[in-house]
């Protein structure tokens, strides 16, 4: 008992006092979460590998979620993003009673948003499924289009979670928000193992009951917090008009950022059967490490950049970047090289049996290879990314989804011609190094600006 208070209070020093500190335990706690949360989602990746392997069913799987989750990171994400250093700001200055309209207000416009998008997603979807995915026989096509259906209540369940988990980050609540997606990869496999019968709609399945239950308990958390859930509308007030103008360009550089992805995965539909499987095999353990520092930095570091950018310390604020950029690229680094030296072994270890044959492990693990190049440049560019949005510059962002769509197109057919599917991964680690360049001069000259203004 003795050792763990001495421990807890050894953790309070540490993670107490400076901005850097207070970052660096959210971060710490947000990690540590998150780690746990990709344990399970591996866990369920683990199953589906051995039970769909890299199979029609799962080709069209991935192509049914893919416009869902395109919707859901456009819309929702840029939503969040748009609104917490707005939200920080009204709380700080107007009190408690102006956040949580504006939070209500925030809440009512996204959600109308995505309900529109969710409708325009299924009825357009005889149009564009043909073309996304030309390389799919018209079964596979038809399984796709009842797959998509049966994931789309998953779009608006997903925007109320990633804007109530946001407002939860905002309050530096961040334990609950992290955890809280453990819920959907472990209803996942319990419906996988128990339900035989429903095939590869178990995986339909646990993405919509997984997010009820984390709506149920993150509501639970803001009603503690003493934060109405609760919609109701308050007008389009000044407030919500600063959110929405930081969301436009916001979504326009979400949409063009997003679109990288459709066009992977489009390209790798064109390609052999079960290509777009071994592209999102080929991701996953590169995905592990990636969003686990993305997650716990930008969500840790995005209410302390609000912070410091309201109170005008952009000497604190460079310190700081400059701080997390050494580390991030000494981490990171090292990670890289382990991974593509052992992609092999790993892939075999990992995903190597029922379905899942040797022949796809060869392939997974060049392309995982291949992925792995990104990471130093994904990490420190979310960090990039998560500065501009506090200052409130996010026509950068515009600007840089734009310049990355293009990368990825003219890479992409590049190195497809060299590497096959496996020329995707490699186009996606040089477009995330040329953003990671693009972004932080711009940031960098956006910090010297606003540091002279302040100045003078």
């Amino acid at each position: 008992m003795w050792h763990l208070q001495s421990f807890v209070d050894y953790w309070k020093k540490l993670t107490s006092g400076s901005i850097n500190r207070q970052i660096f335990g959210a971060a710490m706690i947000v990690g540590l979460l998150t780690a746990l949360v990709k344990v399970a989602a591996v866990g369920k990746e683990l199953v589906v590998a051995q039970r769909f392997g890299t199979g029609d069913d799962i080709d069209a799987f991935l192509i049914a979620l893919l416009i869902p989750s395109f919707i859901i990171n456009v819309i929702a994400g840029s939503f969040n993003t748009a609104l917490i250093p707005t939200y920080m700001q009204i709380r700080e200055q107007e009190g408690t009673k102006a956040a949580q309209r504006l939070f209500c207000g925030a809440t009512i416009s996204g959600l109308g948003l995505l309900v529109i998008t969710t409708i325009l997603m299924v009825v357009l979807a005889p149009l564009y499924l043909p073309r996304i995915a030309t390389g799919f026989s018209p079964q596979k096509l038809e399984l796709t289009f009842h797959l998509l259906c049966a994931i789309a209540p998953f779009v608006f369940l997903s925007g109320i979670i990633v804007i109530w988990g946001a407002v939860l980050n905002a309050g530096e609540r961040f334990a609950l928000a992290a955890f809280s997606p453990i819920i959907t990869p472990t209803v996942t496999v319990v419906l996988l193992l128990t339900l035989k019968s429903l095939s590869i709609f178990a995986l339909a399945a646990g993405l919509v009951c997984g997010a009820v239950l984390e709506i149920i308990l993150l509501g639970t958390a803001l009603h503690r917090q003493g934060i109405s859930w609760v919609p109701k509308w308050y007008g389009f007030d000044t407030n919500l008009r600063q959110v929405v103008r930081q969301y436009f360009p916001m979504i326009a550089g979400g949409l063009l950022m997003c679109s990288t992805n459709l066009v992977d995965q489009s390209m790798a539909a064109m390609l052999l059967p079960g290509s777009v499987a071994a592209l999102n095999y080929g991701n996953k353990a590169i995905a592990f490490p990636m969003s686990l520092a993305t997650t716990a930095l930008s969500t840790a570091v995005i209410p302390y950049f609000s912070k410091m950018i309201a109170a005008n310390d952009w000497v604190g604020t460079r310190r700081t970047l400059k701080r997390y950029m050494q580390i991030i690229f000494i981490t990171t680094i090292l990670l890289s090289i382990f991974l593509f030296v052992f992609s092999e072994s790993i892939v075999k270890i990992l995903f190597q049996r029922g379905s899942f044959t040797a022949d796809d492990t060869h392939l997974v693990a060049q392309i995982q290879s291949f992925f792995a190049f990104q990471i130093p440049f994904y990490v420190a560019g979310i960090m990039v990314v998560r500065l501009i949005s506090a200052m409130q510059a996010n026509h950068i962002l515009m600007w840089a989804s734009a310049y990355n769509l293009i990368n990825n197109i003219i890479l992409n057919y590049l190195f497809l011609h060299y590497f096959g599917v496996a020329g995707i991964a490699l186009s996606t680690a040089c477009v995330s190094a040329l953003a990671f360049f693009f972004l932080s001069y711009f940031a960098h000259k956006k910090i010297k600006k606003f540091s002279a203004t302040s100045t003078t």
